[in-house]
């Protein structure tokens, strides 16, 4: 645990997280990175002009500010913007009285009146928040530093220390490294700041991301940033298909997919994805193309396809320290280049999987899994649809062969650490009579931690691969 070292810098204390790099560093002369003129800037520039907070909420968070009296008045910026109240110097003092960061009466109103005063220029605003979260990052850089050091002494895997160094630096890089305790108070200041964001220009970019079909996004709220959404059925019910289907969806909104499939080749993935969008039958795709407007439509369909974020890979038998690996090196590389990052995640499928260790016990291999996968959804901050196989307890006996949660193959931490579950019916699956229909298909939500549990109707298109959603009363 890091706990808090204190200096003083003229009339101001400055704190951090570190617990022995503050003091290791000015042993040898070295300060930890931080600019006070700065962090000062940025907070009185949203005393002379309030509706500048919102650039702030979307760039900064407490733990940036090195300065214990920044971090404070910062935390209760954000209070009273949620709480709709003004923010000026008397009200601002007035809330941070009781805040031992200001231990002198009419403290914090001296100090928000100094800042307020310094501000060298309004328009250099995003500059100055730019040089927070610099020196935020460099301090962060330093932390991780002293985390290999201490790591080194305590004679782990060399194998261990570069995963969790190249874990450490994406998290960094990406801006998702692990904050400190937080009170309720601070949570609850970000969830309402996230609810403003909400009600802005930009909400799109902090709602969950679309699956394409509208009547499942209305159960669903989306596809929500963090979550383990399973997606079950039996072989052949077409999951694979349902699961392509979605990731075309989301690209074709601009979102990166990426999509590793543990048995099907790059090119089978390909095909059902250009298939369903030429409406070309899936079985000309093993005999042959001999129609002439099948081939126009699959060039039309193949330029359309070529520009969407969809990236493939089929490795076998993959671990997730091995997908962590991938997703790092496609968003370090998007951030370069300043493309989006991976959005959403899919496997297909979780059975098919490798711990990447020998173990005799299948459940618990399975249940390690699901747990690191949701850890790694959490991290990565995307959503991850993962494709998993049911046992044949429909098949058994049931007279209603929808599938329910004690179906799930393998493990019931399954159903315990995923967010969502979903399962794919198709009651001519089980019924080879000639009255089946076959297109009559159901997405039936299972287990749903944000909402409501339904039963979502679709209808199959077998020649193409694809489901497509029906109005709920169809």
């Amino acid at each position: 645990m890091f706990a808090q070292w204190i200096t003083r810098e003229g009339s101001i204390s400055v704190a951090t997280k570190d617990s022995d790099l503050g003091p290791m560093l000015e042993g040898l002369g070295i300060t930890l990175p931080h600019s006070v003129p700065a962090e000062q800037s940025v907070l009185g520039a949203v005393l002379l002009q309030p509706d500048s907070i919102m650039e702030l909420v979307e760039n900064l968070r407490p733990e940036m500010f090195f300065v214990r009296q920044n971090r404070a008045v910062y935390v209760e910026m954000l209070a009273l913007v949620n709480s709709a109240a003004p923010i000026d110097i008397v009200v601002l003092a007035d809330h941070l009285a009781a805040d031992p960061a200001f231990p002198q009466q009419d403290g914090a109103r001296a100090y928000l009146a100094e800042i307020a005063a310094t501000v060298p220029s309004l328009s250099n605003l995003t500059h100055y928040v730019k040089i927070v979260k610099e020196k935020y990052i460099k301090r962060q850089l330093m932390q991780q530093a002293q985390a290999v050091f201490e790591q080194a002494n305590e004679d782990l895997e060399s194998d261990a220390m570069l995963e969790s160094a190249e874990q450490r630096l994406y998290e960094i890089r990406s801006g998702q490294e692990s904050n400190e305790v937080q009170s309720l108070k601070s949570a609850i200041v970000s969830v309402m700041g996230h609810l403003h964001l909400l009600e802005g220009p930009d909400r799109d970019k902090y709602l969950g991301v679309s699956t394409g079909y509208r009547y499942l996004d209305q159960v669903l709220t989306g596809l929500g940033k963090g979550d383990l959404i399973i997606l079950a059925a039996r072989p052949g019910m077409g999951k694979t298909s349902f699961a392509l289907n979605i990731a075309a969806n989301v690209a074709e909104k601009g979102t990166p997919v990426l999509f590793f499939s543990l048995e099907m080749s790059n090119e089978q993935m390909a095909g059902r994805i250009l298939g369903a969008e030429a409406l070309v039958d899936s079985r000309q795709f093993r005999t042959g193309v001999r129609d002439a407007g099948a081939w126009d439509e699959l060039a039309y369909a193949s330029e359309k396809l070529s520009r969407l974020p969809i990236y493939l890979d089929d490795t076998s038998g993959i671990t997730i320290p091995e997908m962590r690996v991938k997703i790092r090196n496609l968003n370090q590389n998007a951030i370069k280049s300043g493309r989006p990052k991976i959005g959403v995640m899919m496997i297909d499928y979780l059975q098919l999987m490798s711990s990447g260790r020998r173990s005799e016990n299948r459940v618990q291999e399975i249940s390690e899994m699901t747990r690191n996968l949701k850890i790694m959804a959490k991290e990565l901050e995307v959503p991850v649809l993962c494709l998993s196989q049911l046992s044949r307890g429909p098949e058994k006996g049931r007279a209603d062969r929808r599938p329910i949660l004690s179906d799930l193959r393998d493990s019931g931490s399954i159903e315990q650490d995923a967010d969502v579950v979903m399962f794919l019916y198709r009651e001519a699956y089980y019924d080879d009579g000639p009255d089946a229909d076959e297109s009559l298909a159901q997405c039936i939500v299972a287990k749903n931690r944000h909402g409501e549990t339904t039963t979502v109707n679709l209808s199959w298109d077998g020649a193409h691969t694809r489901y497509i959603e029906l109005a709920p009363d169809t």
